[in-house]
């Protein structure tokens, strides 16, 4: 697998000193999580995931590799050898790709993959949610001494604070609307199901599940022709921080442009906002309204 030349400190003694593993996934995290690990001067190394991560990313890393989904012995062999005891995950991880034929070719499970699934998958009682898939590898890479961020810990400052972002002040059937697309996406959150819900007049017009937000948005316009519907995206009640934390960027503002919508309701503190000057400016350029929200401003608001 292609890695980058510059070399990254090893046998140290300190953990301070040792670099941090990003292992990336798709979308424009990883370079925002890698840029502020550079800027506090840590030394970076990276693990692409093949047919998600950006090949750029590997320029800005000591060192780089690439794995398949079902790598993990691969990503924790790179972290001793490179020196790494803890890493964040970041980026999106297609999951509908598990459920196309022939997957597995490029994605092969390795040894340490089985070991740590095959328990799972063996009761067929077990589920198969984001939260309990990642957990188990949490839990391989903690049980090799390697410890799982989150990256919100390393980049506080990407997520969003509570307020207004941009864009007209909601009118009232806007405001009731994000009050009711709050409750259900919690509801679908707490379950498991997605963050994401496109609502119109207290109606849910699409929710997300396995194809992502981009593909609910679209199906939400696809749905509703005559425009102008609200998406809420929040963060799970019980939520890991440490992976799937709910992010939104100017590619976002762009499917709700290109579906109708006209509004954009996201949970603050909780919620990564990608390279906000930008998203400002896009926000503004295609007249969508952006708010941020926590669990007592909603309650206050629905009072």
């Amino acid at each position: 697998m292609a890695m980058s030349a510059r070399l990254a400190p090893e046998n140290v003694e300190d953990d301070n000193d040792r670099p941090i593993c990003v292992l990336a996934g798709w979308g424009r995290l990883p370079f925002e999580v890698v840029g502020e690990l550079r800027r506090q001067g840590r030394s970076v190394v990276g693990i692409g995931i093949l047919d998600h991560a950006d090949p750029r990313l590997a320029d800005l890393c000591d060192r780089f590799g690439w794995i398949g989904i079902g790598g993990i012995g691969r990503a924790i062999r790179y972290c001793k050898q490179w020196g790494a005891k803890q890493a964040t995950m970041t980026g999106k991880l297609h999951k509908v790709l598990l459920y196309q034929p022939g997957w597995w070719l490029r994605h092969r499970p390795d040894w340490k993959t089985i070991q740590a699934f095959y328990p799972h998958l063996l009761t067929s009682t077990r589920d198969r949610k984001d939260d309990t898939l990642l957990s188990i590898i949490a839990d391989a890479f903690a049980s090799e001494g390697i410890t799982c961020e989150p990256a919100t810990d390393f980049a506080p400052e990407l997520l969003v604070k509570a307020g207004h972002i941009i864009g007209k002040r909601l009118t009232s059937k806007q405001q009731r609307d994000v009050e009711f697309g709050w409750k259900i996406a919690k509801e679908m959150g707490g379950l498991d199901i997605g963050q994401s819900v496109c609502i119109k007049n207290q109606t849910v017009l699409a929710v997300e599940a396995i194809e992502g937000t981009d593909i609910c948005i679209s199906r939400a316009g696809e749905l509703c022709k005559a425009g102008g519907f609200t998406v809420v995206k929040v963060a799970k009640p019980q939520q890991d921080m440490r992976f799937d934390v709910p992010t939104v960027g100017k590619k976002t503002l762009e499917s709700i442009a290109a579906a109708g919508g006209k509004v954009l309701a996201i949970e603050a503190d909780r919620t990564i906002l990608l390279d906000r000057e930008e998203f400002c400016r896009v926000a503004e350029r295609l007249k969508i309204s952006v708010v941020a929200y926590n669990e007592s401003a909603i309650a206050v608001e629905a009072a």
